[in-house]
């Protein structure tokens, strides 16, 4: 199956770059446009059926966001480039919106691309994938302009969709293979379909902490911790989760750190 494709952005060379690189190692994208406006995008929608947009959000006169306001955004698969800051990036991958950044690199073009696709085909199969992806373009774009650094939703892949998950309600996570097992306060859960990995670069903050190789907490939900017998954490709903022994001294850090910023 194949998908037309557009690429918006203003830098010239990124453009033919990006349009060289899709057609040597992702035959499934036929780029049909390379510009480097908004407004010559939205000319270009108008005129081609297409299904991806590889879009810059730092583009002067009318970036990237201020187009997608413009368009019915989540008809589209999105496809962020960004040199952006680390904190940007936290936010895109915190609303599992896919992104390359730049200079763009053939693997991560190629993972991207791939998985796209995929939720792309979910979305038109789910109205309710399609509801919480417009949902998450929104939320990425207010955490990236109010210049806060602070995530407090994350879209959540899971088998039959995606979840949009409010970090505050988030008591811990547990690894379940290639899964994570998300566990909330009022003792429900879900199972995401990426890994436990995955969600520690998606939670730097100072509030989740990995305190085993398959475990990470909210602190915010910390009771107590005990080395004896074993390290353990004890949590406000009485969960009791192991401290691997190397993470001792460094969780004992964090506490410290975080009960200090509560102050």
């Amino acid at each position: 199956m194949g998908y037309k494709a557009i690429i918006v952005d203003d830098e010239r060379k990124l453009r033919e770059t990006l349009e060289l690189l899709l057609a040597a190692n992702c035959p499934e994208i036929t780029v049909c446009g390379s510009v480097g406006s908004a407004r010559e995008a939205r000319e270009m929608l108008v005129s081609c059926d297409v299904d991806f947009i590889f879009l810059d959000i730092s583009m002067p006169h009318e970036d990237g966001f201020a187009f997608l306001r413009t368009i019915p955004k989540e008809n589209y698969a999105i496809i962020i480039t960004t040199a952006h800051s680390e904190y940007a990036i936290k936010a895109i991958r915190a609303n599992a919106i896919d992104y390359l950044l730049k200079p763009v690199n053939v693997i991560e073009l190629k993972d991207a691309v791939t998985k796209a696709i995929q939720y792309h085909e979910l979305r038109k199969r789910r109205n309710a994938a399609l509801k919480i992806y417009h949902e998450s373009l929104d939320n990425l774009q207010e955490q990236i302009q109010s210049g806060q650094n602070t995530i407090t939703k994350i879209t959540v892949p899971i088998h039959s969709g995606f979840n949009v998950v409010k970090l505050a309600e988030l008591m811990y996570l547990q690894a379940d293979s290639n899964y994570t097992i998300l566990h909330f306060s009022g003792l429900s859960k879900i199972v995401a379909t990426c890994s436990l990995q995955d969600f520690e670069k998606m939670l730097a903050c100072p509030e989740f902490f990995r305190i085993h190789r398959s475990t990470i907490i909210n602190l915010n939900y910390l009771k107590s911790y005990s080395s004896f017998p074993g390290n353990y954490v004890e949590l406000t709903d009485g969960t009791k989760l192991s401290i691997s022994r190397i993470k001792m001294s460094e969780f004992k850090e964090a506490v410290s750190r975080y009960s200090k910023s509560l102050e």
